[in-house]
């Protein structure tokens, strides 16, 4: 293979990274992926505007995009309602499991999986807890599940969407050849669809099977958990009013107990199963915080505190230890006013332990108590240091839910969706409209998130991840520097030479080689470095691209043999007290059961 200085160069910097991440694993992707970005344009592989034109591709932008609209979709309640939805009445693992494939595989496929999967876990693992079921015979199910379901359009993964973007990023600059117009919408489903379906039955059928059952996670769910009394409302327009305490799913909450209701004055104790809950109800629970935390995210109930106050956009959730110095001891919560003093109402108090009877507001305070209060986000820093509080500690994993902006949140996502279904319908290769882009339609809809109050401007900076941008723009430098420098075309001519003239072997070829890289590095990198590898290939065997780019795409995708291959498998890792052999034993057949479905049918529906 006769190759350039410049092609040997850019293969050993990209095998560096390659080996740097197997051999560190702490090393941070993103900055050696920078780094070698960077080597190369010093040494003149690649120019300036050539290294640095991953930062202003259109998979990006989309990607920041939606990243933002799905932060939005989570603080307006629109995903812990699904959630709640989900699982809420189901009592086995086989309920939960059949209700999670349906549904975490549809709606992945329209959301980006990684934030589909954050917002499934605490509801499974609450769900987990409730049951007595270990959360590691769910929590990796839920994550191929979203994987599937990615693949089923252009934007359930980040990975089609940085395969598109390149593409489009090739059309502008004239480099468009047989097969490399930008992807459509839909276009994936074709061989998504079938993956997904076979992927599921099998997680179904077989896959429980082969699940661990970590018991000791249960037992490390319920460690150190401060038990509170806390009181909340029914809103008289939530979908809780006519239903029983056992249909609204509030009877098997495992660290909760509803010891009484509170109906007009009227005190109705003990609390059966069959009670039906009315408007404007007081429940009474007793129980630990997490398990209070998640009460709010039960769409229809909210602290039964001052009424103005839980509607503050700013409310957090923070325990204070009173002191000795407290200026309010021996006086009631109601008569002590800490709306006033502090900005914050008591939302639950908790004793040395000791079940506390009646009424929040009718609790005398003592130094020693615990309260939790919901207030304003700079409590923490302006009380700190105050001589009334032994301790002030911000409750971690609280986010606010705006549920008035529910309805709002769903608006938007359905102009999201038929805007890139239209778009992607109405594209022109010939001359493409601003108005078509994923991009243009992501950030859009973002921006509207932002000013329909749907997610404030902080969240949505703290929603976009950075490290992830910074990997996919340098991967895709490092991608244009392998096609400039030659390497790629080499590469496709050694290929094409050890397969012959059958494009089944070469579609073979590298998907196994994708699916190889991807499980030992990040999905979007190979994906961004082996696109111009597929698309040189095709063109020095004189073939259609479209297959090897679908073959790409999928592969890059559908990672399940290694924790680290895909975000989602990482995620779920601690919570399910997973290990890497776990991945193995269940991601391995399932990922040769995708290569059958892949390889199949790639090549019937787009011809070499």
């Amino acid at each position: 293979m006769d190759l350039s200085w410049q092609a040997y160069f850019t293969l050993g910097v990209t095998a560096a990274v390659f080996i740097l991440l197997q051999v560190q694993r702490r090393a941070s992707t993103d900055v050696l992926f920078l780094g070698a970005l960077l080597l190369l344009t010093v040494s003149g592989v690649l120019t300036t505007e050539q290294a640095f034109s991953g930062f202003s591709n259109p998979a990006v932008l989309t990607i920041a995009g939606l990243l933002t609209i799905t932060a939005g979709l989570r603080t307006s309640g629109v995903l812990d309602w699904l959630g709640y939805k989900l699982l809420g009445s189901a009592t086995t693992e086989k309920q939960a499991l059949f209700r999670l494939s349906a549904v975490t595989t549809a709606v992945s496929a329209f959301l980006l999986n990684t934030a589909v999967v954050a917002m499934l876990l605490p509801v499974v693992i609450s769900w987990c807890r409730r049951r007595n079921i270990s959360p590691s015979r769910l929590l990796l199910p839920v994550s191929y599940l979203a994987i599937l379901g990615g693949v089923c359009t252009l934007i359930g993964t980040s990975t089609t969407l940085v395969v598109n973007g390149e593409l489009q990023q090739r059309l502008q600059d004239g480099l468009a050849t047989t097969g490399t117009s930008p992807l459509t919408f839909f276009e994936l489903a074709a061989v998504g669809i079938p993956c997904a379906v076979a992927g599921t039955v099998f997680l179904i059928t077989l896959g429980p099977g082969l699940l661990p059952f970590r018991s000791g996670i249960i037992k490390q769910l319920d460690e150190q958990r401060r038990e509170y009394l806390v009181e909340m409302h029914v809103q008289p327009d939530s979908l809780l009013v006519g239903q029983t305490v056992e249909q609204a799913g509030l009877r098997h909450l495992d660290g909760l107990f509803l010891i009484e209701i509170d109906r007009a004055g009227h005190v109705i104790t003990p609390v059966t199963p069959t009670t039906i809950l009315a408007g404007d109800d007081i429940l009474v629970f007793t129980g630990a915080v997490d398990t209070i935390v998640e009460l709010e995210q039960i769409p229809g109930l909210t602290p039964a505190i001052e009424s103005d106050f839980h509607h503050h956009p700013e409310r957090h959730l923070v325990e204070v230890v009173l002191s000795r110095k407290f200026p309010l001891l021996d006086t009631t919560i109601r008569e002590a006013s800490f709306r006033q003093r502090y900005n914050a109402a008591v939302v639950a108090v908790h004793r040395e332990g000791e079940r506390l009877q009646g009424k929040v507001g009718d609790f005398t305070l003592r130094a020693g108590d615990t309260l939790l209060l919901q207030t304003t986000s700079d409590f923490v820093s302006t009380y700190r240091h105050n001589k009334d509080f032994y301790l002030v500690s911000s409750v971690e994993g609280i986010e606010t839910r705006h549920h008035t902006k529910t309805t709002t949140a769903l608006i938007l996502l359905g102009i999201l969706l038929l805007w890139l279904v239209l778009g992607s319908l109405n594209y022109s290769s010939d001359n493409p409209l601003a108005i078509t882009s994923p991009a243009v339609a992501s950030l859009s809809i973002a921006v509207l998130m932002i000013l329909t109050r749907c997610l404030k401007p902080s969240d949505a900076r703290n929603a976009i991840n950075p490290q992830v941008l910074l990997t996919i723009a340098a991967a895709l430098g490092l991608g244009k520097a392998l096609s400039a420098s030659g390497a790629a075309e080499g590469i496709a001519t050694t290929m094409l030479t050890c397969t012959g003239d059958n494009p089944f072997w070469i579609l073979l070829g590298l998907y196994g080689l994708t699916v190889f890289l991807t499980e030992t590095i990040s999905n979007n990198a190979v994906a961004a470095m082996l696109l111009p590898l597929a698309i040189e290939i095709a063109q020095a065997g004189d073939l259609n691209a479209r297959p090897l780019i679908i073959a790409i795409t999928l592969a890059a995708s559908l990672s399940f043999i290694t924790p680290i291959g895909y975000q989602t498998n990482l995620m779920v890792m601690g919570p399910g007290g997973y290990r890497s052999r776990d991945y193995l034993r269940l991601g391995l057949p399932l990922a040769l059961i995708m290569a059958l479905c892949a390889l199949t049918i790639i090549p019937q529906v787009w011809l070499f």
